[in-house]
Parts: structure tokens; C-alpha cells; sequence
């Protein structure tokens, strides 16, 4: 920009001044006119947001601006018309009277620019405008011929700021205008109250907010599916009927239909219109009956989708027991109750003693193992070298010792005793009274019945199911082949077999089968959940190791070792080895054992003239018999023979039959099966002409306790019990829960008659129950120091 001498700059602002002063009134009306014009606008778009708002508020002062600028750049040109700024008025730079005019009129643009950008600037109404405009005006005129010396910046802001001050008083006495404004002073306080809230509670309110809410719904009412507002179907024919069938296996089981038929029925009935039983009411992610193998779990869930959709809500059985403690919110704990107890070296007092030893390792809950106690008399009858004990203390002593010399740890787990009673017809311990009170109440959670049906043959007291949350039954014993034996062995396994079916339906959730030699029992799965002494895996292992070396493991031949009674596989040992004897020409056997029928075998083979010595009973893991190469096993009334694993763990051969009893153990090497006689020579014979193969870790690992137990919690679903406190399902519907279940009515209806049937004591006597064992006997309460039967079961009568 050019400066003229002070001489011609003095002319020119005498100039400027001249048309300055009468052009600003026009342009300054031209201004005030157009300010108005944005308050009305502004008026109109108040209902608009507040970012709508500061769009036409910061347009406003943009174009006051540019007017100004106008005004400033056309004043000395025409006093009448506002020129358009163009390109060249940039070039061309305005003469130096315009310089002064703008120095003088900036401080009141600025002025300007901060009332209206200020958040305190409010609009009004137009028809409510009382504002005096001409005092506005005027203050511009009146600066405009000031001196630049007279006024500075200071002074006009200050009198800009009194003038305001002045407005609102005025305001607030008139107070004529207030209620036309009161949503935009909502609308302010609005904004300060988010200003002082953070953007986590802005974005909550706005997710709560029943805008929202609604714009959900809707949207949800645009997209939803058209199959998924449609309701359920109800249940047809097909599906009714094999519900029905499937919900009356157990009434077919007990009247002879095998529980495989009635499955064949319900997947042929649902196979009909497995098209049509996609489950519409299913969430996402389930599984449909077309592609899932379990149609039992698929009918159950398509049932309760109809119940539930009839909004009913089942709470329970004419059977059911609402008393049943709730452990939720607890340590959980197990109670293993089994049917014989050291010292006496039978497999259901051993097994459950390792199965306490190992669910308690784990420290995940509580474990009390229930075992039966017998008098001093009974005691004389089973236990082995006339080994007796003055008080439960005393056997639990023996008990913990003897556990805790072949584990090599210490187990914490309880012992806990009930009253017992030995049948010599039986042969084995029956309970006396009811065995269930012995878990307290508040410890009643999960039960784990070691022989369940024998437990439960004269069981008269409070149902296993309704007292635990979760009831597990480990069948041991092949009891159906043992009866066989005896007289009239047939009729007698016929009412036996329905029975168990009888007391397992009616007092377990689970049922777990060793092998496929028992009785295919309801609710069954096979799975072998026992391990062997971790004593015969260090045996073992000593014996590889020795082979390793060029040492000679084994100096003996072969042996037999087990209770001496015939059921025992000692009438199978004495029929080959009579048919075989040529055959087995120089092959000696030694056999170990005590029992019932021990001098009755002894005089049969010394009759038989068979090679056969015949020695005390003693403990597998003893020294003397750690020499022997081959195991010989021919029994077939075994469900899962201990010994046969504990030879097996110890490097050994083992020669047994090909039976469902030996077949967890036919994966090892060592072990010999055969099919006939002929084939039963051939496998001796080449046992003895080699060595056994040292085991791998993995088959030792297959042996042990630790890998019995992980099976054991997988198969009887305790490890899903466990992770489940709650009892509550991950899946959308309830299966047990949301409609009534036939099969829990027809449990507890033979819960029920069971127990009618074993509180006579004639229907007692007539099935084989020892007298007097539906209640405990004063030795019971004298040794347990228990109360009377009376007292803790008062009879009222006339």
C-alpha cells in the first residue's frame, strides 16, 4: 500500500470525513436491517439442536462481516450504492482516506463480533423487540467522527459492556417477555448440565433413553424374520407317540422289552417328519434334530419349546422332595458309601477306598467314605486271620494306615461308619437299618453308591435322589451269574434281574457299568473307572528296568490268585486243567486264596490228580509272588477283575478268557485271551516260551488311579456337576425343569412301592433278608454309639 504526504492525507481525510458521515447512516440502516433479518431467521430455527444452532449463529456473523467490509471498502466511492468486493478492489488498494475511517471503526466491529458469538446473547421474539437500535446507530456515527486519540479500544469495549449490563436489567424489570422464552432457558441448562458430564454417562443416558428403546423395537420390527413371528407348533401325533414311548422304557423294561426296541421306536417315529422338526423357537447356535444323533435330546428340547411357549412352569413331581438341600453357594461334598471294608481284601472295599484317596487329591470338595461296621461275631467270619476290632476308631486306624503306605500321600478325606450285618447265604454284608441318615443333611449333596442294587435290596428309609442333588451307582459285582450257580438259579435271576432294575431306576441319576459282563441295568453306561494300587505300577516298573539291565525278571511260572470260593473262577481253573492235562503235561500251577469253599476245591483237583499247590490267601503286592511270569484267570463271572490289572501293572502275562468282563485289558500286549480249551493251552504254552514286553508310560498311565478317576468324573458327569453349582443349564431351554417328565414319575412310583414293600418285615424274610436288619440291633447302637431305633423312629399307636 502506497502513503501520500501528510499534507494530501490531511485533504483526503477532510474528504472521507464529508461523505463518510452522511453515507455510514445509510449503510449503518442497511446493517441494523440486516441484523434483524438474522434474528428473525435465528428465531425461527430455535426448536432446531444445539449444533444447528452454532452453524446459523457462526453464518450470521460471516456475513455481518463481509457487510462491513463492503461498507469500509465502498464508503468513499458512492455514497448511495454498497459495491461488490471483486478481485481488482484487491489489486487496486483504496485511497488513504479509507484508512483512517477503518482504524476507527474496527474496535466496534470487534465489539461487535464478541456480543454476538458470547453464550450469554439471547434472542427474542420479534413481535416482543422492544430494542432501541438508534442508540446502536448512533454510537456508531458518533465514533466515526471521533478522533482516533479521543477513543481506544479500553473505552469502547467498556461502554459496549455497560450498555449490555443496562439491557438485561431492563429486562428483568419488565419481565413481560420471560415465559416466551422459557424452553430455550431449559435448553441452556440443559447444555451445562452436559458439559459436566463425562462422555461414558452421555453415551449411557442415551442407550436408556426410551428414544431409543423405541427406535430399537422398530428396528427389530423391520428386520425381523418372518419364520421367527410365527408361533410354535404345537406338538403331532408322531412326535406325542414317541414321547410317549420313549417316557415308558422303564414300564417296557420291567414287562421284558429291551430298552433298544423302544429306541428303534421313537427314531422311527420322528424320522418320519425329521423335516419338519426344525426347531424354530431354538436360539441361534442350537442344533437341529436333522443334524444331531441324539434324538432323545432333541424331542425332549422340542417339547419343552411348546411348554414353554405356553408360558406353564413345572415345579415338581407327585414325588418329588422340596426339602432337598440347596448347595450353591458351598464347598460341594461327596459321600461314597460301598458294602465292605478292610481288612477284608475284597474289591469293593479296597476300590472305593483308592476312589476317596483320589477325588479328595484334588481339594475341590469334601469327601467322606461311608463303610459298613460289623459286630464282634461277624467280624470273626470275615475278616482274615481272625483280625477284630473293639471300636470304629480302631478299624479306621488300620484302615488309613494301610491306605496311606501304598498311595504315598496322605489322604484327607472322613471315614465314616453305618451298621452292617454278614449273610452266610448271601456272602457278603448287608445294611442294617437306614444308610442315608449317616450323611448329615447339611453334607448331603453328592452320593456315590458302590453296588448301588445291593445297597439297596432291603434299603427302607429316605430316597438317595431326593435326599442328594446328584446320585452316582458303580456296578462291581456280576451278581445275575452267581445266582445261576445256585438252585433253581434261573428263577431266581429272573425276579433278581428285575429287581436291581427296580431299586437302580428308583435311587440313582447315574449309573456306571465296569464292563459289559453286568446286568444292563437303566440309566447305564460302561466305562472302567478303577485303577490299580500305584505299589504295582513302582513294581512294575522295577521290572522293566531289571530287563534293561540283562537281569532276569522272573524265576516262577504261573500262578492263580483269588477268594476261594467256586464262583470265583475255580470251577473254570479246575475243568481245563482236567481236560487239558495231557496237553499241559509238566505245566504246574500254584494258586493262593482263602474261602468258603476252599477244602471242597482242594479235594477236587487232589482227586483230578491236577498239578496244582495250593497256598494261603495273601496280598498281590507280596514278594513271594513278584517272581511269577504268567497270571492265569479263567473266571467269567468277574465284572472287572483287580487282580487281572495289578498283574498286568506288575509286567506279567496275564492268560485270560475272551470274555466282556477282560475287555479293557485287551489293548495291553502282556495280555493272553482265549476262546476254547485248545486255545487256552496254546496261550500257556507261549507265555512260557517268552518274555512279557515292558510297558509303555501311557499304558501304565491307563492303569493308575489318577487316570480311573478323570474317567470317572467325565462318565458319571460329576465334573459337570462341579462346575455347576447352580444346577443351571447353558442352554436356552430346560430340559428336567420346564415340563413334567414321565420317567421321574414312574421313579419315584417304584421308589414308593419299594419302600412299602421293604417296611413289612414278611416280604423281608421271604426275599432272603437277614431278620432284623430293618432297623439296627442294640450292639449297633452300643459299638456306634447310636440311639435307639425307637427313639429315632417313635411308633404311635393305640
Amino acid at each position: 500500500m502506497n502513503f501520500k504526504p501528510p499534507e494530501t492525507r490531511s485533504a483526503s481525510s477532510a474528504t472521507a470525513t464529508h461523505f463518510g458521515s452522511s453515507s455510514s447512516i445509510v449503510t449503518a440502516e442497511k446493517a441494523f436491517s440486516f441484523i434483524s433479518k438474522g434474528w428473525r431467521e435465528v428465531r425461527s430455527s430455535a426448536d432446531a439442536d444445539l449444533q444447528l444452532l452454532k452453524n446459523r449463529a457462526n453464518s450470521f456473523k460471516n456475513l455481518a462481516d463481509r457487510e462491513f467490509e463492503n461498507f469500509l471498502n465502498s464508503a468513499s466511492r458512492s455514497p448511495f450504492s454498497v459495491p461488490t468486493i471483486t478481485a481488482s478492489a484487491t489489486l487496486n488498494p483504496a485511497p488513504p482516506a479509507e484508512i483512517d475511517f477503518v482504524k476507527k471503526l474496527q474496535p466496534k466491529l470487534s465489539e461487535i463480533r464478541r456480543a454476538y458469538s458470547s453464550p450469554d446473547f439471547k434472542f427474542y421474539r420479534r413481535p416482543q423487540i422492544k430494542i432501541n437500535l438508534s442508540a446502536i446507530k448512533n454510537a456508531i456515527i458518533a465514533e466515526v467522527g471521533e478522533d482516533e486519540e479521543e477513543k481506544d479500544e479500553r473505552e469502547t469495549l467498556r461502554k459496549w459492556r455497560s450498555r449490555r449490563m443496562r439491557f438485561k436489567e431492563g429486562e428483568r424489570e419488565e419481565g413481560q417477555f420471560g415465559e416466551f422464552w422459557e424452553p430455550i432457558k431449559t435448553l441452556k441448562s440443559r447444555l451445562r448440565e452436559l458439559e459436566h458430564k463425562s462422555s461414558s454417562e452421555i453415551l449411557e443416558g442415551i442407550k436408556n433413553s426410551e428414544f431409543v428403546e423405541k427406535f430399537k423395537s422398530s428396528l427389530k420390527s423391520i428386520c425381523k424374520d418372518p419364520n421367527e413371528s410365527k408361533e410354535v407348533p404345537p406338538l403331532d401325533v408322531p412326535e406325542l407317540l414317541a414321547c410317549l414311548v420313549r417316557q415308558s422304557s422303564p414300564l417296557l423294561d420291567q414287562l421284558g422289552i429291551n430298552r433298544g426296541v423302544s429306541d428303534k421306536i421313537v427314531e422311527s417315529l420322528c424320522s418320519k417328519r425329521k423335516n419338519q422338526l426344525i426347531l424354530r423357537s431354538l436360539p441361534d447356535g442350537e442344533s437341529s434334530i436333522v443334524e444331531s444323533e441324539n434324538i432323545n435330546d432333541e424331542l425332549d428340547l422340542r417339547v419343552a419349546s411348546v411348554v414353554q411357549s405356553t408360558g406353564h412352569c413345572y415345579d415338581g413331581g407327585f414325588w418329588s422332595d422340596i426339602g432337598k438341600c440347596d448347595m450353591s453357594d458351598k464347598k460341594r461334598h461327596v459321600a461314597i458309601v460301598t458294602t465292605a471294608s478292610l481288612p477284608w481284601m475284597t474289591g469293593t472295599a479296597v476300590n472305593p477306598l483308592f476312589r476317596a484317596a483320589f477325588l479328595a487329591k484334588s481339594a475341590k470338595q469334601n469327601v467322606t467314605l461311608l463303610v459298613p461296621w460289623l459286630c464282634q461275631s461277624d467280624q470273626e467270619l470275615v475278616y482274615p486271620n481272625n483280625l477284630t476290632f473293639t471300636s470304629p476308631e480302631e478299624q479306621e486306624s488300620y484302615i488309613r494306615t494301610w491306605l496311606e503306605e501304598r498311595v504315598g500321600f496322605k489322604p484327607d478325606f472322613k471315614i465314616s461308619f453305618y451298621p452292617g450285618k454278614f449273610s452266610k447265604s448271601r456272602r457278603s454284608i448287608l445294611p442294617a437299618g437306614d444308610t442315608s441318615q449317616f450323611i448329615p443333611s447339611k453334607d448331603a449333596d453328592i452320593a456315590i453308591l458302590e453296588e448301588p442294587e445291593h445297597l439297596n435290596w432291603y434299603h427302607h428309609g429316605k430316597r438317595w435322589t431326593d435326599k442328594f442333588n446328584h446320585v452316582v451307582g458303580v456296578v462291581h459285582t456280576n451278581y445275575l451269574e452267581y445266582i445261576k450257580r445256585e438252585k433253581n438259579g434261573a428263577l431266581q435271576a429272573f425276579f433278581v434281574k428285575h429287581i436291581n432294575n427296580m431299586v437302580v431306576r428308583a435311587y440313582c441319576h447315574k449309573v456306571l457299568r465296569l464292563s459289559a459282563a453286568t446286568q444292563d441295568l437303566p440309566k447305564s453306561v460302561i466305562c472302567n473307572v478303577h485303577g490299580v494300587n500305584p505299589k504295582f505300577i513302582k513294581i512294575g516298573e522295577k521290572v522293566a528296568a531289571e530287563k534293561e539291565r540283562g537281569e532276569q525278571a522272573f524265576s516262577k511260572g504261573a500262578y492263580f490268585l483269588g477268594k476261594m470260593v467256586w464262583a470265583k473262577g475255580y470251577k473254570e481253573l479246575i475243568d481245563l486243567l482236567a481236560k487239558q492235562k495231557k496237553d499241559l503235561d509238566g505245566f504246574n500251577l500254584d494258586v493262593y486264596g482263602n474261602g468258603e469253599d476252599a477244602h471242597e476245591v482242594q479235594s477236587t483237583a487232589k482227586r483230578l490228580n491236577l498239578n496244582v499247590n495250593f497256598m494261603k490267601g495273601r496280598d498281590h503286592a507280596d514278594d513271594s509272588l513278584q517272581g511269577y511270569k504268567i497270571f492265569i484267570n479263567p473266571s467269567v463271572s468277574d465284572v472287572l477283575c483287580t487282580a487281572t490289572a495289578e498283574a498286568l501293572a506288575m509286567g506279567k502275562f496275564v492268560v485270560c478268557a475272551d470274555h466282556p468282563s477282560n475287555d479293557f485289558f485287551r489293548t495291553f500286549p502282556n495280555c493272553l485271551t482265549y476262546k476254547n480249551p485248545e486255545d487256552f493251552v496254546a496261550k500257556v504254552k507261549e507265555a512260557m516260551a517268552s518274555e512279557p514286553q515292558p510297558l509303555t508310560p501311557e499304558q501304565r498311565y491307563n492303569l493308575s488311579w489318577e487316570a480311573a478317576t478323570q474317567r470317572f468324573m467325565e462318565y458319571s458327569e460329576l465334573d459337570k456337576v462341579l462346575n455347576n453349582p447352580g444346577g443351571n443349564s447353558n442352554n436356552g431351554l430346560a430340559k428336567s425343569t420346564s415340563l413334567p417328565n414321565l420317567n421321574e414319575l414312574v421313579d419315584g412310583g417304584l421308589a414308593f412301592a419299594h419302600q412299602c414293600a421293604t417296611g413289612s418285615e414278611f416280604f423281608r424274610l421271604c426275599t432272603g433278608a437277614i431278620p432284623g436288619t430293618r432297623d439296627y440291633d442294640k450292639q449297633h447302637c452300643k459299638d456306634l454309639r447310636l440311639s435307639s431305633p425307637l427313639v429315632e423312629n417313635p411308633i404311635y399307636g393305640w
